[in-house]
């Protein structure tokens, strides 16, 4: 199955501002994003920026880039508009790869691609991980996932899902078993959605759980869930996230 990885890119960042230009090893974030894209079986990579600064430092470094409306409200509305500008067909196959995920690992991105292939019954398909710590599976910055028998989410949540009966008795020591999932912030879609997915009115689920996922379950979309034995690379959200990755890089001689 052929696809196209898109990498959305906002310039603005309330926790690190101009996080896509940020320096990983002498080049910008989503520069080394989209190498690690290209090393995926993807066609194509292509990162769709907010800012012509974006698109410049991309085209610098060999990676194909086209610029979209700062106005968008969410990456998804971003990756509609790169569909359209690169003219992709309904039932083309895109992977979303995150513009903060330097480290993130093509194989993944593969298996993401392929179970949406694999999974007509599915609008979607993502990535998820097992939890194997009390911290994680409390952390509200940690998305959960659960799964239903063939795969496919039933919720996604901040809140420490699935809750066993006693779970309050003795506050959370421990982790339910079997263990939870920890959603990895990954999606495959066929164009086709990913242009209709903007126009879905928001749902109230993901309003108060701050997850626009929620949206396509809302709406009776179902969503492939690829369940990894990795656990997913350190994505950027801050300064001290930056300041990780740089040191891994360094260490890994990259």
């Amino acid at each position: 199955m052929g696809f196209c990885v898109l990498i959305p890119a906002r310039l603005a960042s309330t926790r690190l501002p101009d996080k896509p230009l940020a320096d990983i090893a002498g080049q910008p974030m989503v520069v080394r994003v989209a190498q690690r894209a290209h090393a995926s079986a993807a066609d194509r990579v292509v990162v769709a920026a907010d800012s012509p600064s974006i698109v410049d430092a991309c085209q610098k470094h060999g990676v194909e880039a086209v610029l979209t409306r700062q106005d968008h409200a969410s990456g998804s509305d971003r990756l509609a508009q790169a569909c359209e500008l690169l003219g992709l067909s309904g039932q083309d196959a895109v992977v979303n790869v995150q513009g903060d995920e330097p480290l993130i690992e093509p194989a993944l991105i593969d298996s993401v691609a392929a179970l949406l292939d694999e999974r007509s019954d599915a609008s979607m398909s993502t990535a998820a991980h097992r939890i194997d710590s009390v911290e994680e599976f409390v952390n509200p910055n940690v998305v959960k996932v659960v799964l239903d028998a063939r795969g496919l989410a039933l919720y996604f949540s901040r809140a420490p899902i699935p809750w066993w009966r006693d779970g309050f008795g003795g506050g959370i020591r421990t982790l339910p078993e079997p263990r939870p999932l920890r959603h990895v912030g990954i999606y495959g879609y066929r164009a086709g959605f990913l242009r209709e997915f903007p126009r879905l009115p928001q749902a109230p689920i993901e309003v108060t759980e701050a997850l626009e996922q929620m949206r396509a379950l809302w709406h009776g979309h179902r969503i492939a869930v690829h369940v990894t034995a990795t656990a997913p690379g350190v994505g950027v959200d801050t300064p001290e996230d930056l300041e990780r990755v740089r040191a891994l890089w360094r260490d890994a001689g990259a």
